[in-house]
């Protein structure tokens, strides 16, 4: 008897060559749970460029001396808002493979667009930074100006709180663009910004679904703090990037590459799963054909010793 009562020793009819592809929810979590040790080895490899930040932890409580501390913080801050975006871009890039469903060497892949994407993730991630700061920022100072000159001072933090959705979307498209293209960093602004207003019905999803996963992990913290930390370097990261390039890179294909490809006469590799062979085939794939294999029953025969 199998496991659970299941039948492992009967032969079915196999999966057909030619059987409907998943799509939708299907193929999101096709993907995922095909991929979910994978997405934690990436998650692993980003969460280590964010030892800058648990440094600066480190020196205000190891330290005394404010000055010390406030250049070490500067230096250590300075050195994670310029990695990040790599590192960003390196995980976007495995993240893209599994997408398509392709392999990635995660180390090898993640290190190779790391590199190649430098300059202008490394500006990106920059920006993003002072856009975080500028919330936090809006969060601590208007309401201090709005006991002072009155409530209309709330406008600008709204302001600036739209401001910062709208580059948010925006990174949902640009590190995918700039791991598939060769566009300039000025192009690959522009069209994530239209991409961002283009795509806003999946854009409202991926901000959804990043708002449940960021409420979770405060829970955790707040409730089960050390099963949060252990979570922290294995989960959020790489699911959110998941979930936004899933959601985000139909678009690009539609907006950007497609036309791309169409103004070269040429058909986007990345939509090409199957390309027939030429000539017949001397074997036929027989999956989802075959008949299943019924197991032999057992009887109550002589047994030769």
């Amino acid at each position: 008897m199998g496991i659970f009562a299941k039948d492992y020793e009967s032969a079915g009819p196999g999966i057909a060559k030619n059987a409907p592809k998943k799509t939708g929810i299907r193929l999101f979590f096709d993907i995922f749970f095909r991929k979910i040790w994978k997405l934690a080895e990436v998650n692993l490899l980003y969460s280590l460029f964010f030892l800058p930040l648990i440094l600066i932890l480190a020196v205000i409580t190891l330290l005394n001396d404010s000055n010390i501390i406030i250049t070490l913080s500067i230096i250590l801050l300075l050195i994670f808002a310029v990695l990040i975006g790599p590192a960003t871009a390196g995980m976007t890039k495995i993240i893209r493979s599994y997408i398509l469903d392709k392999h990635s060497f995660i180390v090898r892949d993640f290190f190779r667009a790391f590199r190649n994407n430098f300059k202008k993730a490394a500006v990106v991630g920059f920006l993003d930074c002072v856009v975080l700061l500028s919330v936090y920022a809006s969060f601590q100072v208007y309401p201090v100006l709005a006991s002072i000159y009155g409530n209309f001072m709330y406008a600008f933090m709204v302001i600036t709180f739209s401001f910062s959705l709208v580059v948010l979307m925006m990174n949902y498209y640009i590190y995918l663009m700039m791991t598939a293209t060769t566009l300039s960093l000025k192009n690959l602004l522009k069209n994530s910004f239209a991409l961002a207003f283009v795509g806003l019905k999946k854009n409202i999803i991926s901000f959804l679904v990043f708002l449940v996963t960021a409420f979770a992990m405060f829970m955790l913290y707040v409730y089960f703090r050390p099963l949060c930390m252990m979570i922290l370097p294995f989960f959020p990261a790489a699911f959110l990037c998941f979930v936004t390039g899933f959601n985000s890179y139909p678009v690009i294909q539609q907006y950007v590459i497609n036309p791309y490809y169409t103004s070269i006469g040429e058909i986007n590799p990345e939509l090409v799963s199957d390309i027939p062979e030429e000539g017949e085939a001397v074997f036929e794939d027989m999956g989802g054909k075959e008949k299943p294999i019924e197991k032999r029953k057992k009887g109550k025969g002589r047994r030769i010793s």
